[in-house]
């Protein structure tokens, strides 16, 4: 299992803004809670879960890296969703 935070490119707000992850939506909100994150930020779309999510800001990204979350780059993001949706599909892992 692991928690992941992509590049934080997204402006908005005066701040810049990545996406908090994980392999889990149990492992999600457990280390989201760590890092000091409501639950009320917690992003998800009915039927998708594989796109769950928090949206945190550069200052947050540093404590979760700190607290041991993996940085991966966009491109790897998109893999692991890619991976996570084919998981909830029924698909076999890779």
């Amino acid at each position: 299992m692991g928690v992941y935070v992509d590049e934080p490119i997204y402006e908005r707000y005066g701040f810049r803004w990545c996406h908090l992850t994980a392999d889990s939506v149990e492992e999600l909100h457990a280390f989201a809670a760590r890092v000091g994150l409501r639950r009320s930020r917690f992003q998800t779309k009915p039927g998708r879960p594989w796109v769950d999510h928090y949206d945190i800001t550069e200052d947050t990204r540093r404590k979760a890296v700190a607290l041991g979350a993996t940085e991966i780059t966009l491109r790897e993001m998109g893999a692991h969703l890619a991976r996570k949706r084919e998981i909830a599909r029924g698909a076999p892992k890779r």
